[in-house]
């Protein structure tokens, strides 16, 4: 068989049966192996849109998502999705066509180095030289996607290799190395849990690349300890969860704040104290011993020095922990500034209040549905407001925080979750970045649900420079965006547009009722921030609120 027939071969042997991409002229023998192949393929309208689509794909199932591209620009318009994938630990695959080896170096038509452009954003990148190493690159290129601390893989493959005959040879992957947990790291770790007086559990993405959603919960139960989460994790820790005090960091909750600035034992279950989550480093947590738990070595001590350290798989490290009982003053002090700094919905205006349209919408939406967002305002409110009840329900861009994530990431889950209720929430900046993946939407009947929070501004960008550039609005005005609800419906999608509060129930309910894909565009106030805030340099405790304004 040639290389491209191969490479469709091995995909359909290794369970992928869905791909993203788009098409061109150093990748049409893959395309035309395509044709009639047991893998089908999901034409979108750029390929940032295929990289986002094989994200959402990943991250609503699980599972390894795979993406195509020409050289050149097709090639280079991927680079943002696998850096997002980097950052998020996502398992990807990008397959893209290279010129015919001997081209290569002599510049030409649409020849870039994407093997060199892509070593800084993904676990491993290959070019295939020889056509006898196909197989044997592309099966450990699907291996190292998906073990360990999953991630994106690149494979380039030249034009010339893709039309020649190549042996197969099936790959025999090695023993994966797992690092064993040392037993004295957890003998300090449960030292430490025993002579707690104010846990809190510090929840990062980790759990769900680990599957250890299970684990997770049955650790918590036992113990009673206070949990808080980043943006990825949302959904880890189970809304009924007693102790639940949501999101930390700037945009964070303040009982989850106040909480970590208050604990003595911190237990970082798969996380990474990003910038975002720990405000002033130095003050963070500053009262309290970190025990850390992850299957990177490289993330312990990068920026908070841990006592116990547990570097092994979620579901081994977790079990090792004695469920310590949390003792009941420190829950019932949790419980109560849960109660004193929840959130409100009793909005005086007229106007649609994001917060409470994104809380109803909660609320009445199936407990399977799937949320994608942006990154914005909106981005915010959805993790404030919104309850998910597993870490493949809420798609965000956390570590890359890249506007136009939202809709093509839509699409992956759609097609992942075909029976599954399946909603992106944009800012009308946003949803500009890839708007032309409704073509997708339309072309493959998908009934991917669009929510446009709209304020006519990039919101967060104005936000910030209310609140730190004296008010010199810098090129965020948005007033002239077009009419969305008519762009939807130029591509046969339905939906309507709302401007005051007492629309905003109805307006779910055609959301909620509608067969196929529908938009609801709601115009908000400009004026309106995201709240608490923890300002640059502040302490996680050092939050803005609305009040103090």
């Amino acid at each position: 068989m040639t290389g491209a027939e191969l490479t469709i071969d091995l995909l359909a042997k290794h369970g992928v049966d869905e791909v993203f991409g788009y098409p061109g002229g150093a990748i049409m023998p893959i395309y035309d192996a395509l044709y009639g192949a047991p893998v089908k393929h999901y034409l979108t309208r750029h390929e940032q849109g295929a990289g986002f689509a094989a994200v959402g794909y990943a991250r609503s199932t699980g599972r390894l998502g795979v993406c195509l591209a020409t050289s050149g620009p097709g090639a280079t318009n991927l680079i943002t999705a696998l850096a997002d994938a980097m950052m998020d630990s996502v398992p990807l695959l990008a397959i893209t066509g290279q010129v015919p080896t001997a081209a290569i170096g002599s510049d030409a038509f649409q020849e870039i180095d994407v093997l060199g452009m892509s070593l800084s954003c993904t676990k491993h990148s290959y070019m295939v030289e020889r056509a006898e190493d196909l197989a044997e690159i592309l099966q450990e290129a699907m291996h190292l996607a998906q073990s360990g601390r999953p991630g994106p893989v690149l494979v380039d493959i030249p034009k010339d290799i893709q039309m020649a005959q190549v042996p197969f040879k099936p790959w025999l992957a090695v023993d994966e190395y797992l690092p064993q947990l040392d037993l004295n790291q957890v003998a300090i770790a449960n030292q430490l849990l025993s002579e707690a007086k104010q846990p809190v559990a510090y929840v990062g993405g980790g759990v769900h690349a680990a599957d250890a959603q299970a684990q997770l919960m049955q650790f918590l139960n036992k113990t009673q300890m206070p949990a808080v989460s980043t943006l990825k994790a949302l959904g880890s820790v189970l809304p009924d969860y007693e102790y639940d005090l949501g999101m930390l960091g700037m945009h964070g909750g303040q009982a989850a704040n106040l909480a970590v600035q208050e604990c003595d034992v911190l237990v970082c279950i798969g996380a990474r104290f990003d910038d975002r989550v720990t405000g002033n480093l130095a003050k963070f947590a500053a009262k309290a011993n970190v025990i850390h738990l992850d299957i990177d070595a490289a993330e312990v001590g990068k920026r908070k020095p841990a006592k116990a350290s547990l570097i092994a798989d979620l579901k081994t490290s977790l079990p090792a922990l004695e469920c310590v009982v949390t003792p009941k003053a420190w829950c019932d002090h949790s419980k109560q500034m849960k109660v004193k700094h929840a959130w409100r919905y009793d909005y005086p205006g007229e106007k649609v209040f994001a917060p409470y349209l994104l809380n109803q919408l909660s609320q009445r939406m199936p407990s399977t549905s799937v949320v994608c967002c942006d990154v914005g305002q909106h981005q915010m409110w959805v993790a404030q407001h919104m309850k998910f009840s597993h870490p493949c329900n809420h798609l965000s861009s956390g570590g890359a925080g890249t506007m136009g994530f939202g809709l093509p990431a839509a699409i992956g889950a759609q097609i992942a979750r075909k029976d599954d209720f399946v909603i992106t929430v944009s800012g009308d900046g946003s949803i500009m970045m890839n708007i032309q993946e409704l073509a997708t939407i339309r072309r493959n009947n998908l009934p991917v649900k669009i929510l446009i929070l709209d304020n006519q501004r990039l919101g967060m960008v104005r936000q910030w420079q209310e609140l730190f550039f004296e008010g010199r609005y810098s090129e965020t005005n948005l007033s002239d965006n077009p009419d969305f609800v008519q762009l939807a419906a130029v591509f046969g999608i339905p939906g309507q547009t709302i401007t005051h509060a007492n629309q905003v129930d109805d307006a779910i309910t055609a959301l909620l009722n509608s067969d196929g894909p529908y938009i609801v565009h709601a115009c908000i106030d400009d004026k309106e921030n995201v709240w608490p805030l923890v300002p640059p340099g502040a302490a996680n405790d050092e939050m803005m609120t609305e009040k103090a304004q």
